[in-house]
């Protein structure tokens, strides 16, 4: 019997077949898209995947500022944030944050839907949010993706 050929093929760094990915976010619900795009970003969607490699995709999300929130989040959703000082915890709703920078409420999102180690922090630097409908990377040919 041969026990090479029944080895178990794991992905690495060179091995690994990263893609470029756009995703319009216009009318969507954050916590349905950016469940998506975690599972993207994490490369679970690919037959080689390996829990300990950074081998997803590079996800462009576009039009931030059309995202939508389900029933009555966006007055009664707050994000917490705390400064470390006496008196320096802040909340502030969805509505209020996506006047200021509707990035942020997909950066938490996605954040909290990431491993919390290295591998997290890596995988959170190929998502690229932008508000707009134009993106700066039209050299790395994305396929526009549909959710």
């Amino acid at each position: 019997m041969n026990t090479l050929s029944y080895k178990t093929p794991s992905a690495n760094s060179a091995t690994v077949d990263k893609q470029w990915v756009v995703i319009d976010a216009a009318g969507l619900t954050v916590g349905r898209m950016m469940s998506r795009v975690a599972s993207i970003v994490r490369g679970k969607h690919k037959t080689n995947f390996t829990p300990h490699v950074d081998c997803g995709d590079n996800v462009i999300i576009l039009n931030a500022e059309k995202i939508s929130f389900s029933g009555l989040k966006m007055d009664q959703k707050e994000y917490v944030s705390y400064s470390g000082y006496p008196g320096g915890q802040k909340r502030v709703t969805p509505k209020v944050l996506m006047d200021k920078n509707p990035k942020k409420i997909l950066e938490s999102a996605l954040k909290g839907m990431l491993p919390k180690n290295r591998l997290g922090r890596a995988l959170f630097h190929n998502v690229h949010i932008y508000e707009g409908a134009e993106h700066p990377h039209e050299a790395q040919k994305p396929k526009t993706i549909t959710i």
